[in-house]
């Protein structure tokens, strides 16, 4: 009679591997670097604008790029004297005046509609206190550019400040000063006259986050161009993840101003993509941004035309 053995046990499955840091094999951890995907610490861990970068990474990020006519050396830490801080710096004082005009009580929560307007606050026409008619479409276009440098609560300035310290001085370093300080500008003039152009005339609008999202688009356009490297083709995904879970918002939080931030992106989009290409010149670049301005002004004359032809004022 044959008799068959009992079957022999599976072994045990292995026990889980202990994930260390590449450069401390000391250092149990479970964070990644977001672009090469190496086990950091946290003394290896570099913020970035999604997750953390190792200390390689952050490297390569600050090597030097040359284009044609103009050079631009290593990123500059971000706590140092660049002109993304000093704008940063700039935001918080106008803040700290509009709480001195509207009051203590607007801390929190911001200046009121009619003390926007007279700060200098984006709106197509409003009625003062006195009886008198202001606004974009009575030729005060003065507003399409001081409503970039208002916030309506501490929370709209701290969000904002958060991500134009991040993106700002990457784009800063990697662009270089006077493209970083263009593309701003004209990112958030192109926004502000988007918010104005499709926008409720009567709404009051304050903010810079129509520049922010215009920097979004640079970040973005820029990568998309050098996306056959890795290093790029890792920003592209972190860009896209970041402008979808801000379009979220954009459309789940009332009161936000999506045609602003709409208009920025579209515009910084347009000046990324051609300031990616390395042989781009900054006559170029400059010849990009004149056309954004001439759009964003097309747009303005002709809401400004619509509203005094239907509004008589």
């Amino acid at each position: 009679m044959m008799e068959t053995a009992p079957p022999t046990p599976p072994p045990p499955p292995p026990p889980p591997v202990e994930e260390r840091c590449y450069r401390h094999p000391n250092v149990v951890t479970g964070v990644h670097c977001t672009r090469c995907g190496r086990a950091i610490c946290p003394d290896c861990m570099y913020p970035a604008p999604v997750g953390h970068q190792c200390p390689e990474c952050v490297k390569g990020a600050k090597q030097e790029f040359r284009r044609p006519g103009r050079q631009v050396t290593a990123q500059p830490a971000a706590g140092g004297l660049t002109l993304t801080n000093v704008l940063l710096g700039l935001l918080v004082a106008v803040y700290v005046i509009e709480i001195a005009v509207a009051g203590p009580g607007s801390a929190i929560g911001g200046p009121s509609s009619a003390d926007l307007v007279r700060l200098g606050g984006s709106v197509g026409l409003a009625l003062t206190p006195s009886g008198d008619v202001v606004g974009i479409a009575t030729g005060e276009y003065w507003r399409l550019f001081t409503a970039m440098f208002l916030h309506i609560g501490i929370f709209h300035i701290l969000m904002n400040g958060y991500a134009l310290y991040l993106f700002g001085n990457l784009i800063e370093a990697e662009e270089g000063p006077v493209r970083f300080a263009a593309a701003y500008l004209v990112t958030g003039l192109v926004a502000s006259a988007a918010s104005y152009a499709f926008g409720e005339p009567i709404v009051v609008s304050a903010g810079a986050s129509g520049a922010i999202f215009g920097l979004f688009g640079v970040f973005l356009g820029t990568a998309w161009v050098k996306r056959d490297v890795a290093f790029y083709a890792a920003r592209v995904r972190n860009a896209i993840s970041l402008i979808l879970l801000n379009v979220f918002f954009m459309f789940a939080v009332p009161g936000i101003d999506w045609r602003a931030h709409l208009g920025g992106l579209l515009a910084g989009l347009v000046l990324g993509l051609i300031a990616g290409t390395r042989r781009t010149s900054n006559t170029i670049f400059a010849l990009a941004c004149a056309a954004l301005l001439l759009v964003g002004s097309g747009l303005v004359v002709w809401r400004t035309a619509d509203l005094r032809a239907t509004i008589p004022f």
